[in-house]
């Protein structure tokens, strides 16, 4: 698959009423934002079953359905993780059986309204016994059997990703990376780059903090059915320096003529083992708020003002630069 640089993320859209949901939002809105990624060129969307616990799935369904098939964006679904219908804001389960993944994979058939899903990911390490070589083999066999067209593991360290790979090819990884969040860079990308892995990264705005529409007041007004009201990056100290990240990537979005949202996400492009950065969007307006980040290309000035600020605040965790990423000898831009 051959994807764009930047792919529509979907979690949003599964809307409040769950243990990790973002408030409420509105399903035509949604719907809309989808098809307006899609009309701007946007090949791939990335959802999960968990998000809205199955919401997300149908929605993404019912974009799909007045989408020319020839303009048909990829699907990219997630599995192992599962729900109680009587307690819906509970934490979901991690559930790795090899009966439970291929039941989820029939139910996101079905809300997706597809008969293959393009890529089929594990959402997290299990919880529930199954091991690693268990679950990894389930996915391998649903590829085999042509129910899915590519594998992946989301939210694995580089250890459990060579365990994987000796059972069979990781085809994609999908780790959170941002500014903020920068401990992929670490291992996980050199892991990847080495292995022909690809890695579409997510939450690369830092759940909105990048964005450059995010303050003190607008965290503080976060209602309690959004899970970012509860996260540490969202208050506090935590919050001062990010929102003083954000302004530093405000001067270099500036001089691109250009979104402070693009010129985050560019900043995860930037990365050598990167493939594409899963942004989400809750309406056709956000869309266009990231779109160029897919043309925009940071230089190493660019970088080193970010590293500069990221190693003299302190802010997040993990390498702040390329040149600075361990065992990295590759130039910015090579893949």
């Amino acid at each position: 698959m051959n994807i764009t640089r930047v792919g529509f993320g979907a979690w949003a859209i599964g809307g409040a009423g769950w243990a990790a949901g973002w408030g409420a939002q509105d399903d035509a809105d949604s719907i809309a934002a989808i098809r307006h990624a899609v009309d701007r060129g946007v090949n791939w969307i990335d959802t999960a079953a968990v998000y809205g616990l199955g919401h997300s799935e149908e929605l993404v369904g019912q974009a799909l359905k007045d989408i020319a098939p020839s303009r048909r964006p990829y699907v990219f679904t997630k599995c192992g993780l599962v729900w109680d219908e009587h307690a819906p804001t509970a934490p979901p389960r991690r559930v790795g059986a090899t009966r439970s993944l291929r039941a989820e994979l029939e139910g996101s058939l079905k809300r997706l309204g597809v008969e293959r899903i393009d890529l089929y990911q594990m959402h997290w390490p299990a919880g529930d016994g199954a091991t690693l070589a268990e679950y990894w083999q389930a996915l391998l066999d649903m590829k085999a059997e042509g129910k899915v067209r590519a594998i992946g593991l989301s939210n694995h360290n580089a250890a459990q990703l060579e365990d994987a790979e000796r059972l069979g090819h990781v085809d994609t990884l999908q780790p959170p990376f941002s500014a903020i969040r920068r401990d992929a860079a670490a291992d996980l990308l050199p892991w990847c780059l080495d292995h022909a892995t690809g890695v579409i990264v997510y939450s690369p705005m830092q759940s909105g903090l990048l964005s450059g529409g995010f303050s003190q007041a607008r965290a503080a007004a976060l209602p309690e059915d959004d899970w970012r009201s509860r996260n540490p990056e969202f208050t506090g100290e935590n919050l001062r320096r990010n929102l003083e990240l954000a302004d530093v990537l405000r001067r270099i979005a500036e001089r691109h003529g250009c979104t402070v949202a693009a010129a985050a996400i560019a900043w995860t492009l930037a990365w050598p083992g990167v493939t594409g950065a899963i942004v989400g969007a809750r309406s056709a307006g956000q869309v266009d708020g990231w779109l160029g980040a897919a043309t925009l290309e940071l230089d190493e000035q660019d970088m080193a003002e970010i590293a500069s600020f990221i190693e003299l605040s302190g802010v997040g965790t993990g390498p702040s630069s390329p040149q600075r990423q361990a065992g990295a000898d590759l130039p910015l831009r090579e893949r």
